[in-house]
């Protein structure tokens, strides 16, 4: 099962009884916010949960599983994750 959107809002409902309309624009905010940091590079760091960046990929040299022929895979960016060492320890209960 993967958590989403919708159960994070419920989660904020009945923990904090908030209108769900709330809960759902401070979830939505703080999406927003990480979004707009990862489009200026910056690093994301929630203490005790861990970190996020974005690194950048060079072009590379790949090839086609399903033919066998050689391409290239163009440059991009991807947002990598680093647990802290609380959660690590929290997932290893």
């Amino acid at each position: 099962m993967s958590l989403t959107k919708i159960d994070i809002v419920e989660s904020i409902y009945e923990k904090l009884g908030m209108p769900k309309k709330d809960c759902s624009r401070i979830v939505e905010s703080v999406f927003d916010i990480i979004k707009s940091e990862f489009e200026k590079g910056s690093q994301v760091n929630i203490s005790g949960f861990g970190k996020w960046s974005v690194k950048a990929k060079k072009k590379r040299k790949g090839r086609n599983p399903q033919t066998g022929e050689p391409l290239t895979i163009d440059a991009r960016k991807v947002v990598t994750f680093k647990p802290s060492l609380v959660l690590r320890a929290k997932v290893n209960e």
